[in-house]
C-alpha cells in the first residue's frame, strides 16, 4: 500500500510537474546582427561587418553565437520545438550571407530584414512582435537577446547563467546579464547593482554610459558595477509594455513596418517606409536608464561568469587569442622578429614586425592598418574621415560576396574596371541592363548560360561574348561546379548602383 502511495504521490508531482511546464511560454533566441564595427576596420566594412567574420576562431562571430543559443530552451526546462527556433534581426543587404551562415552553424530561423539600421531597441522590438505574431492569439515568449558579434569563452557558464535569466524573465523582470569589471574599461558601459536578491540575481539601480578613464577606474575600485554586456532577457509582452510607456513612437512605427512587412520563406522584409521613420536607440538609452521609478517595471541583473568579450577592437582581439611567448598574435602570413605584444592579421601578403612593440597591422587586399595598441578606439576616426570622403574602403572589401557566389575586383583604370566573378553551381544573376557601362565577359572555368537580348547561348571554358550597353542580360551556372568568369568592364560609369533589374531569384530590391 505505502508503496502504491509513493509511486501516486511521485506520479503526481510528475504530472504537476509537466503542467507547470506546459504553461510557460517558450524561449527563444533573439540574435540581434545589425551594426558595423568600425573600430575593427579594416576587416569589418559596411558590406561585411564583423559579426560576419572568422576573427576569433573558426567559425565566424555570428556561426559561434548562434551555436551558443542551441538548446537555450531544453535549458531553461522548455520542450525544444517550432516554438524556439531563433529570431535573427540584421540589414537586408546581410540577410543573404547570414542565411547561409545560419545553415552553416545547424540553426533554424526567423530572419527579420531591416531596410535600415535604427539600433537595438527597434531590433528588439521587431523581435518581440514577431514572437508574439507567431505564437497565436495570447502568444507570447522569453526573448534571449545577445548581439551577434560577442565571444564566449565557457559556453556551459554562458547557458548557465542565461537559464538563471530566463526563470526571472518568467517572473516579469527585464534581465541583463552583468560581467564583473576586470579593469577601469573605458569602451564598456557599466551597471550599478543594489541588494542581492534570490537565486543569486541582483536589483538592477542603474546604467552608466561609456566612462573616461577616471570614473571607470573609480567604478571598479567602489564595487557594485559590473560591465554591460548587452545581453537581455525578458518576455516579449513585458518589452512591448515598457516600448509602450517609455517609447510609444517606436513601438508604433516599428508596428507599422512589420504591418507592411513581405514574407519569403523564413524571411521578413520590414516596410521600409515605416521603419526609415522610426527613431534610432538603443535598449540601454530607451529603456533601461529609464525603469528607475517605474513601479510596474523592474530590471535584474545576473552575473556572467564565462570568458566574454565583446570584440570591440583589435586590443579585445589580442586579449583573447592564443600568444607566442613573447606575447605576439599572428594569424596568415606573419614573422615576428624581435616583436613583442603585437598582433598582426595577414589576409594575404606577408608581414614582418621587426623590433617593435604593442603594434597591431591588419593587412587586407586594399587596405593596411598600423596602430598603436593603446590607440586602437580611434581606428573609428578613419573611417569616419574615409566615410566623409566617399572612400570606398569602408563600404566593402575588394572581393564582394553575393548571393548568386562573389566578385573581386581585380583591376580599375578611367573607363574600366576588370573582375573575377564566380557563379555557385545552380545559382544566376538577375536579368538587368545597364545605361552606361558595356560588358564583355571570358569563360575561364565551368559552363555558363548567357542571355543577351533575346538570345540564350552556352559558353565553354575559354568562349567569350559581348554585352552591349543598354542590353537585357543574364549570367547563370547551369552546372555542377562554380562557374569562373572575367568580366571587363567599359564606359562613362562603373558604379554598381548602374544596375536596373528586371527579374532577380533573391526577390533583391
Amino acid at each position: 500500500m505505502m508503496k502504491a502511495r509513493i509511486g501516486d504521490n511521485a506520479a503526481g508531482q510528475a504530472q504537476a510537474g509537466a503542467a507547470e511546464t506546459a504553461r510557460l511560454p517558450p524561449v527563444r533566441p533573439v540574435i540581434l546582427a545589425g551594426g558595423s564595427g568600425t573600430r575593427l576596420w579594416p576587416l569589418s566594412r559596411e558590406q561585411y561587418p564583423k559579426q560576419l567574420l572568422n576573427l576569433v576562431a573558426e567559425d565566424t562571430l555570428l556561426e559561434a553565437t548562434a551555436r551558443r543559443l542551441q538548446g537555450i530552451a531544453e535549458l531553461a526546462g522548455r520542450a525544444a520545438g517550432a516554438e524556439s527556433r531563433a529570431i535573427v534581426v540584421c540589414g537586408e543587404e546581410h540577410r543573404f550571407m547570414i542565411a547561409q551562415m545560419l545553415a552553416h552553424a545547424g540553426t533554424g530561423a526567423s530572419i527579420l530584414a531591416e531596410p535600415c539600421g535604427r539600433n537595438t531597441a527597434p531590433a528588439l522590438t521587431m523581435a518581440a512582435l514577431h514572437a508574439v505574431a507567431e505564437g497565436g492569439e495570447g502568444g507570447d515568449a522569453v526573448l534571449v537577446a545577445a548581439p551577434a558579434d560577442h565571444a564566449v569563452a565557457d559556453t556551459e557558464a554562458f547557458r548557465r547563467a542565461v537559464a538563471l535569466a530566463v526563470r526571472h524573465a518568467d517572473w516579469g523582470a527585464i534581465v541583463t546579464l552583468g560581467v564583473r569589471p576586470l579593469a577601469a574599461e573605458t569602451g564598456y558601459g557599466y551597471i550599478r547593482t543594489a541588494r542581492r536578491e534570490r537565486m543569486g540575481a541582483y536589483r538592477l539601480e542603474r546604467f552608466v554610459e561609456k566612462p573616461h578613464l577616471e570614473l571607470a577606474k573609480h567604478y571598479v575600485e567602489a564595487g557594485g558595477y559590473w560591465w554591460n554586456s548587452g545581453i537581455f532577457v525578458v518576455l516579449a509582452s513585458v518589452w512591448l509594455k515598457a516600448m509602450r510607456e517609455l517609447q510609444p513612437e517606436i513601438l508604433r512605427c516599428c508596428q507599422a513596418a512589420y504591418g507592411a512587412g513581405a514574407s519569403q520563406g523564413d524571411t521578413v522584409r520590414l516596410g521600409a517606409e515605416a521603419f526609415s521613420a522610426c527613431p534610432s536607440d538603443s535598449i540601454d538609452y530607451a529603456v533601461m536608464e529609464k525603469l528607475h521609478g517605474q513601479h510596474d517595471l523592474h530590471a535584474m541583473l545576473v552575473p556572467l561568469e564565462a570568458g566574454w568579450s565583446d570584440v570591440g577592437s583589435w586590443a579585445a582581439i589580442w586579449d583573447i587569442a592564443a600568444k607566442d611567448a613573447a606575447g605576439n598574435v599572428g594569424r596568415g602570413r606573419v614573422v615576428f622578429d624581435g616583436a613583442s605584444a603585437c598582433l598582426a592579421h595577414s589576409e594575404g601578403r606577408l608581414i614582418a614586425c621587426v623590433g617593435v612593440q604593442d603594434v597591431v597591422v591588419v593587412e587586407t587586399a586594399d587596405a593596411v592598418l598600423v596602430v598603436a595598441k593603446s590607440r586602437v578606439q580611434d581606428v573609428k576616426n578613419v573611417v569616419q574621415r574615409l566615410r566623409a570622403e566617399h572612400g570606398s574602403e569602408v563600404v566593402n572589401h575588394r572581393k564582394v560576396r553575393r548571393p548568386w557566389g562573389c566578385f573581386d575586383a581585380i583591376d580599375r583604370g578611367e573607363r574600366f574596371q576588370v573582375k573575377r566573378i564566380v557563379v555557385d553551381p545552380g545559382a544566376s544573376l538577375s536579368l538587368q541592363m545597364h545605361y552606361h557601362r558595356a560588358e564583355h565577359w571570358v569563360v575561364v572555368r565551368g559552363t555558363a548560360r548567357v542571355t543577351c537580348g533575346d538570345t540564350v547561348s552556352i559558353l565553354s571554358e575559354n568562349q567569350s561574348t559581348y554585352i552591349p550597353i543598354g542590353t537585357l542580360h543574364r549570367l547563370e551556372n547551369p552546372g555542377r561546379t562554380p562557374l569562373e568568369i572575367i568580366e571587363v568592364q567599359s564606359g562613362s560609369y562603373l558604379g554598381e548602383d548602374d544596375i536596373v533589374r528586371f527579374d532577380d531569384n533573391y526577390g533583391r530590391r
